[in-house]
């Protein structure tokens, strides 16, 4: 453990400095529980605090996870995509009776419908210690002008963050195009106060730097399969370096999907074997896959929050090429640690992937900018420090003031 992080762990266990509070995290899917807000929920366990996890679709490895780290999970059924009435109405049941028989002292939900029913819920069961943590609108909201059933579903979605959220005071975002919504749409009261997280963080420590390794380029794209993260743009700009004759791979890694937007498995099938891309298929750990990598390429056309592959890779001491939509380019930086081109320029895109392809030193030089921008940034101590001392689940001690790379409260009140 670095002098950091371990400096870090000592300021998150201050004496005595509160009393054991019971605290519910909900989350859209149980597995996110772990591979973004374990560190944030074993930090309030350590300060002395009662830990319960509520989600969707929890896994045997999943909940043993949790059981190891003194944190209790506990089923609630949600459809995280589905618009179906009567299954939302099912989930505000059942997270109102979980409120009240556990009766936490703060609720802490985080994505669009564990924000929209967990607040709803609380607020109806009397707890006013709820606190969204709005990752990314999503869907409803990544076209500002959008048509049929997108211009519904964004309706809909206001009106009940209206009603859900009208008695939250405080409030956590990911970056300024996501509070400039839910300002500009109201859908949290004018007084909320507003408080900017830089992401889930990275653990630095997990994600500890790697060499880059020798051969031609390898180009990693992290995400789901969807055409609106910049799949088809990645294989455009591929085919023109090609064309070229240069030598690289574009290697993927994630899941298939439901949406509507999804590359389908005949289609990654055809690309792999056609030798466009090598498809990996999923995994719960990226790290041997960014060990393998040069760079990881991201060329979303959508909104984002700040993604978490983006904040793994630079911790790894991996480049990043993204594009400039909400929550990626302000993230990397452009030309520290990576390359930001326009969303949809495929010849920007080919010609930020021609650089380090002609430039061999190149990644393992932006890969150490990239981790020393996500370590002073990002690093996942930082963020949970900054999120439980908002929600006055931690006291800040005086190491943590004096610790390097202390987060401001950017943008605390709109």
């Amino acid at each position: 453990m670095t002098e950091f992080a371990t400096r870090e762990m000592r300021a998150a266990v201050p004496a005595g400095a509160h009393e054991r509070l019971t605290v519910l995290v909900i989350a859209g899917l149980a597995w996110s529980l772990v591979n973004f807000r374990l560190d944030l929920m074993r930090r309030m366990v350590a300060n002395g605090h009662r830990v319960l996890a509520a989600a969707p679709d929890f896994d045997p490895e999943t909940e043993s996870t949790l059981r190891a780290e003194g944190i209790e999970p506990l089923s609630v059924p949600m459809n995280r995509t589905g618009l179906n009435p009567a299954q939302d109405l099912k989930t505000l049941s059942a997270l109102r009776k979980l409120i009240r028989d556990r009766r936490p002292d703060v609720v802490l939900p985080y994505t669009m419908k564990p924000i929209v029913w967990g607040t709803l819920a609380a607020r109806l069961e009397g707890n006013t210690r709820c606190y969204p943590l709005f990752t990314g609108l999503g869907y409803a909201f990544s076209d500002p002008n959008p048509k049929g059933k997108r211009r519904l579903v964004r309706r809909i979605a206001i009106e009940l963050h209206r009603r859900a959220l009208r008695s939250v005071k405080l409030g956590f975002y990911y970056n300024a195009a996501e509070l400039h919504d839910l300002r500009r749409f109201r859908m949290i009261p004018e007084q909320t106060r507003m408080v900017a997280i830089p992401g889930s963080g990275a653990d630095t420590e997990r994600f500890a730097p790697t060499p880059i390794p020798d051969g031609p380029p390898v180009f990693l794209f992290i995400a789901r399969m969807l055409r609106s993260k910049g799949l088809e743009d990645l294989l455009a700009a591929a085919r023109i370096l090609r064309a070229e004759g240069r030598d690289f791979q574009v290697a993927l890694l994630g899941p298939t999907d439901t949406n509507p937007d999804a590359v389908d498995e005949g289609t990654l099938r055809q690309w792999h074997e056609s030798g466009d891309v090598v498809y990996h298929g999923a995994t719960r750990d990226v790290r041997p896959y960014l060990a393998d990598s040069h760079v990881l390429v991201l060329p979303t056309r959508l909104r984002e929050g700040v993604p978490r592959t983006i904040l793994e890779a630079m911790s790894s001491a991996r480049p990043v090429i993204t594009t400039d939509a909400p929550g990626c380019g302000e993230t990397v930086g452009d030309g520290d640690g990576g390359f930001v081109v326009p969303v949809g320029d495929v010849d920007a895109l080919a010609s930020a992937m021609r650089r380090f392809i002609d430039d061999p030193q190149l990644a393992a030089r932006m890969g150490q900018q990239a981790r020393a921008r996500v370590c002073r940034n990002n690093d996942v101590h930082l963020v949970n420090r900054l999120l439980l001392t908002e929600m006055g689940l931690e006291r800040e001690t005086p190491a943590a003031q004096n610790a390097p790379g202390k987060l401001a409260v950017v943008g605390a009140v709109a």
